[in-house]
């Protein structure tokens, strides 16, 4: 889940769609602005997506991470 800077949604949806892992990206109301949900081989892959290249977009100045198992 991932909070940005106030009318950068759209720019950072598309900045994410290139992004390894990302597998969809929803913008959303409430608490949050953009939900994305990454799948990746390993927990170590997606953790380095989250840190070195969401986290690292200008205008995201939050994310929260929930891990699904299955």
């Amino acid at each position: 889940m991932i909070n940005c800077e106030m009318g950068s949604e759209g720019n950072v949806i598309e900045q994410l769609k290139p992004v390894t892992c990302v597998k969809d990206i929803r913008g959303v109301y409430g608490n949050y602005d953009i939900l994305v949900e990454l799948e990746g081989r390993s927990i170590d892959e997606i953790s380095h997506t989250i840190s070195s290249k969401i986290r690292k977009l200008e205008k995201v100045r939050s994310t929260t991470t929930i891990v699904c198992v299955n």
